[in-house]
């Protein structure tokens, strides 16, 4: 389609994942700050540009081979979306109260963006709890424990130092976090904390690490070797089901990642698949191009292989995916968005290095972006999903688990104090619940005890009842093993069509890093050999596959023994009506999520890294990086909507899409 006029703008994302779908909405529906920024923002007659290797199922005009997202996917059982669903990445958000007195305070927890998307988006009406339980269920060094069990008398199977396998795995992310941080941070002191945070304490002779240390220079795992000793690594390693969390990383912005998981954050999903989220999206940049007259041009299957700039012109150059290595045409355009992780982008540096003539500016290939490209560290994510059509898990089954997960779960929210005021609460009852908000508890018991022995009165019939419903909360497990499965979450049957023959979901095996390849290792059956090299195998781009015979046996054995005990024979655990993996370490991701490295000034990479070009002398390139890669937030939906957004609002004026004063979207530089 021709352009309207000369001076028509032409914009181009790369990638229709989170962070390629937000600038593309933002960059319709945003507002400028001001007049000299007008010129910045699409016309009529302007072009945006959105291209994708896969091809995502966004609706009927646009269908797919997948669900959307990119590294979100939701599966529905048989492909149809009125039946149960699993995640097979991404799967919540931290929801952001945005109604509470102090919701826009440096201390509010949420993710403040992705929550006013889907506000946005109308999808709140579809948003539920989808939190983790108080007392999971272990299965560690082959013993089946529930957290609530770990005691001095019964400690956890490990020999830490200092009786700390008396308590949580999780203690000992708090035991380091103590070496540094005595109060909640806000996440602007966070961001000064991941330059200028050192170790605060006389660790004594026997530390490797002393008073003194910048904690951004100590890989994580190093550190936590020095602090637990090996027994106390391996137990926080093992118990918390993931082992991202632990490796080598940047031990700064560890503390902050590994206190994520604390009362106050009230996680959620929405209950049509965290997918939908990206449909929505989807049809609005669809909409909102066609009503502003905006040229709007998806192309999928289609690769970016290579991106330079010539006399502050940007070329690029894309393959198709049937011939991803060989060029298909070269284009130029005004600005161009790598909404890519970390691989992606390499695999575009390497190819535009053979662009780089004489008078060509190769922005990727400079030395100092390759450095900061290496701040984030790939990190493989592997998840298996099941189908079953019994929840044998449960105490519905037939044969019910030695070994039941707890799932049932209460916690008191500011709007459920509000609810309970209204059905006529005493004011005492009310003033206790307030203090307890942000505390899960197991169960009924739990939380009616702690209420009573404040008020140090007892809740009538009708007001126990009243209470337990507006707080019932329950959880998603998961239970936690160092078996190669590491965690298991249940979604049940949580079909949209309520008169369907039920089916209920199991995440069977949620995986990163090493226990990745336990599970690549059995794509293929022993009869069987490789054909497609790794670098074509795409099988992330594709979706769901279905999980060979001998990978399901192997599942079904490892669920046996977390949930019926040592040894137990794999036939306890039924066969699945359906089962389906993603091998997140494929590409073009290479990795379920990014962690950031250590030595790396963090927010200077960040700042910069956002539009590269600014790493180089005397040059300004409209070529900028987005997505959860090189966030805040990695690993969330979240850090790649804020990398974008900053990038929208620092260099094309666009007005924030909440008040971030106290919510900066990205680290600062100073």
């Amino acid at each position: 389609m021709a352009k309207a006029n000369s001076n028509a703008k032409t914009y181009s994302i790369f990638g229709a994942g989170a962070a390629g779908l937000y600038t593309a909405w933002r960059l319709l529906n945003g507002e400028v700050k001001n007049s000299k920024d007008k010129s910045k923002k699409l016309a009529k007659g302007d072009t945006l540009e959105l291209y994708d290797w896969g091809r995502y199922d966004f609706s009927k005009a646009f269908p797919g081979t997948r669900a959307a997202g990119a590294r979100i996917c939701t599966w529905h059982y048989k492909n149809d979306q009125s039946q149960s669903y699993l995640e097979l990445g991404g799967m919540r958000y931290s929801d952001w109260d945005m109604n509470a007195k102090d919701a826009n305070n440096g201390t509010a927890p949420g993710h403040r963006v992705v929550t006013t998307v889907i506000k946005q988006l109308g999808l709140d009406k579809y948003s539920v709890p989808f939190n983790e339980s108080t007392n999971p269920l272990y299965y560690l060094r082959s013993k089946n424990f529930f957290l609530n069990q770990i005691t001095s008398q019964n400690p956890a199977p490990y020999h830490v130092d200092h009786y700390g396998a008396d308590g949580a795995p999780d203690n000992g992310f708090s035991t380091l976090e103590k070496l540094s941080v005595s109060k909640n941070l806000t996440r602007r002191q966070w961001d000064t904390f991941y330059r200028d945070g050192v170790i605060k304490v006389e660790t004594g002779d026997a530390s490797v690490y002393q008073k003194g240390d910048k904690l951004k220079d100590i890989g994580y795992w190093n550190l936590m070797y020095d602090q637990l000793g090996s027994e106390g690594y391996n137990y926080a390693a093992d118990g918390n089901g993931y082992s991202s969390n632990v490796i080598n990383w940047n031990s700064a912005y560890a503390f902050q990642a590994n206190n994520e998981f604390t009362p106050g954050n009230q996680y959620k999903t929405i209950n049509i698949g965290y997918s939908g989220m990206f449909n929505a999206l989807f049809e609005q940049i669809v909409k909102l191009a066609r009503a502003q007259g905006v040229i709007f041009n998806y192309q999928p299957n289609t690769r970016l292989q290579s991106i330079v700039a010539k006399d502050k012109v940007i070329h690029y150059s894309y393959a198709t995916r049937e011939n991803p290595w060989k060029k298909a045409d070269t284009k130029t355009t005004d600005a161009a968005w790598l909404a890519m992780p970390r691989h992606a982008i390499e695999q575009v540096a390497q190819g535009s290095r053979f662009d780089a003539d004489a008078g060509v500016t190769d922005v990727l290939n400079h030395r100092k972006v390759q450095l900061y490209l290496e701040a984030a560290i790939m990190q493989p994510s592997y998840k298996v999903g099941m189908f079953f059509d019994t929840p044998w898990w449960t105490a519905d089954a037939e044969n019910p688990p030695t070994y039941m997960p707890q799932l049932t779960g209460y916690e008191v929210t500011q709007r459920a104090v509000v609810q309970l005021k209204a059905m006529g609460l005493s004011k005492a009852t009310l003033k206790a619940l307030s203090s307890l908000v942000g505390i899960p508890y197991a169960s009924s018991a739990d939380l009616i005890g702690a209420v009573e022995a404040i008020t140090e009165e007892r809740l009538s019939l009708k007001h126990e009842n009243a209470l337990l419903q507006v707080t019932l909360n329950n959880t998603i497990g998961p239970s936690v093993t160092d078996t190669p499965i590491r965690q298991v979450v249940y979604f049940g049957n949580n079909a949209s069509d309520t008169k369907a023959k039920p089916i209920y979901g199991l995440l069977a095996s949620y995986d990163d890093e090493v226990y990745t390849t336990f599970w690549k290792e059995m794509e293929l059956e022993p009869n069987q050999e490789q054909h497609i090299p790794t670098n074509e195998n795409v099988q992330t781009l594709q979706g769901p596959k279905k999980v060979p015979a001998r990978m399901v046996k192997m599942l079904r054995k490892q669920l046996a023994e977390i949930h019926f005990g040592p040894n137990s024979d794999y036939s306890m655990v039924p066969a699945p009506v359906e089962a389906a993996y993603m091998d997140w370490s494929l590409p073009p991701f290479n990795a379920g999520y990014h962690a950031w490295a250590s030595h790396f000034n963090i927010g200077d990479v960040q700042q910069k890294i956002r539009k590269p070009s600014q790493l180089m002398e005397k040059t300004d390139v409209n070529i900028f990086i987005v997505g959860e890669a090189y966030s805040n937030d990695q690993a969330w939906v979240e850090g790649a909507y804020c990398t974008a957004e900053s990038v929208l609002n620092d260099f094309f004026g666009i007005e924030p899409i909440i008040d971030n004063r106290e919510y900066p979207f990205i680290c600062s530089a100073k």
